[in-house]
């Protein structure tokens, strides 16, 4: 792996995982919609003008690419009417499909997913053989993955990554939660039973290094860590490690009020385990919750 190119690199994660791409010395392109955005970008990566959901001359510098990561996709913490939701899917589903039909036979596809894959599991514990749920969010990633394993028509290697909730010290879920965790008015979502499967940042950029390094990865992968807990044990956690109370529960109804659709999503509950990552041999830094919240919030 010599170049490589980054859709959605001026996100959260995607700015985390230029940063490693340069500091392994790599040729990196990123795609970024309007030269505004690339000031956002870090010294050393070579900005591709394009938008990821049209077919343009972008296309001519990705197909130069042997690994393309493609993380693009339209923020799902808003409240959803059809027209947002119809973004949702398209702007992972066509970014996807694009991208498959240009790398060169023989590339690598790394394309974001997401454990909303699986929908509300319950307590059942969940890996990557499991069949996808039926919400509106499952139906998206099912769309989502069939876009990129198209692909493999064309001599492709395709690693799809199932997303958990990423924390880490600059965006995300963790950030919006900080405030009212800091003041003591932080707790669990709802009764706080549902499974919370998360990851810190840096684990995440290293598994999604590390699946594009190896040439027998292929598929789908549980990005999560091992160690998956109750939300209302997260809420316990983070309130420990900020010596703050966190018992102070957000009910369902004010989710529904607050958020609508989306309030199906804070609520529901996965159990999902890395099984594949860890068959190949993958070494969390941050397998367990306190570990990972302690370095997140030191930085």
């Amino acid at each position: 792996m010599k170049r490589v190119f980054v859709a959605g690199g001026t996100g959260f994660i995607g700015g985390h995982l230029l940063r490693a791409l340069v500091e392994k010395g790599l040729e990196v392109r990123a795609l970024v919609r309007s030269r505004a955005k690339v000031a956002r970008l870090p010294q050393g990566v070579r900005a591709v003008l394009g938008d990821p959901l049209r077919p343009g001359p972008w296309q001519e510098e990705a197909a130069t690419c042997e690994v393309a990561f493609n993380l693009t996709g339209a923020n799902i913490f808003r409240r959803w009417d059809e027209e947002y939701k119809r973004l949702i899917r398209d702007s992972r589903v066509l970014s996807s499909r694009l991208l498959a039909e240009t790398l060169p036979p023989g590339g690598t596809l790394v394309n974001a997913s997401a454990v909303g894959y699986y929908g509300d599991t319950g307590e059942e514990e969940v890996d990557e053989d499991h069949p996808p749920g039926e919400d509106f969010l499952a139906r998206v990633c099912r769309e989502w993955e069939e876009a990129a394993f198209s692909g493999e028509l064309r001599g492709l290697r395709v690693v799809v990554g199932r997303f958990g909730v990423v924390l880490g010290p600059d965006g995300g879920a963790l950030l919006k939660m900080l405030p009212a965790f800091r003041l003591g008015f932080g707790g669990p979502i709802g009764d706080g039973r549902q499974w919370f499967p998360w990851i810190h940042v840096r684990d995440l950029v290293e598994a999604l290094l590390f699946l594009a390094e190896r040439p027998e990865a292929r598929g789908p992968f549980n990005l999560v860590a091992p160690e998956v807990v109750r939300q209302r044990d997260f809420a316990r956690t983070l309130g420990r490690v900020l010596r703050r109370p966190a018992f102070l529960p957000t009910p369902r109804w004010a989710l529904r009020l607050l958020f609508g659709e989306v309030a199906q999503v804070l609520t529901a509950s996965c159990r999902a385990r890395p099984r594949r990552l860890l068959d190949l041999g993958f070494r969390f830094r941050f397998p367990r919750l306190f570990e990972a919240l302690e370095d997140l919030l030191r930085r």
